[in-house]
């Protein structure tokens, strides 16, 4: 079965800079695109970056020029470097990749790591 797995999340101070990573495992034949996704309390999911096999990016309004998305394709992993963090970007973070298996092709999700940023 193919996973993806979080990390990096946690409690920084406004300012302050976190690196989230995104590693799939399983019997992976190929991935396209990659993103990150996020979602605070009691609103909806939404976009923060994607990046394609080729390397092309795509940012959010909000956090264009302080996250950096980038993809190690040999490791199957996806990484976000978020930096001058706002109290705003709290929220659940969640990996998204689009995965050719060998029995499927499907969007899979993790599983989300919090990141909160103090006021």
């Amino acid at each position: 079965q193919v996973q993806l797995v979080e990390s990096g999340g946690g409690l920084v101070q406004a300012g302050g800079s976190l690196r989230l990573s995104c590693a799939a495992s399983g019997s992976i034949l190929r991935i396209n695109d990659m993103g990150w996704y996020r979602q605070a309390p009691g609103k909806q999911r939404e976009l923060v970056a994607t990046i394609t096999s080729g390397g092309s990016t795509n940012y959010a309004d909000s956090v264009k020029g302080r996250f950096t998305i980038s993809r190690d394709n040999a490791k199957n992993t996806v990484y976000l470097q978020m930096n001058s963090l706002k109290s705003e970007d709290t929220a659940v973070y969640y990996c998204n990749a689009e995965i050719f298996s060998r029995q499927e092709f499907g969007g899979y999700w993790g599983h989300g790591t919090q990141v909160t940023v103090s006021s």
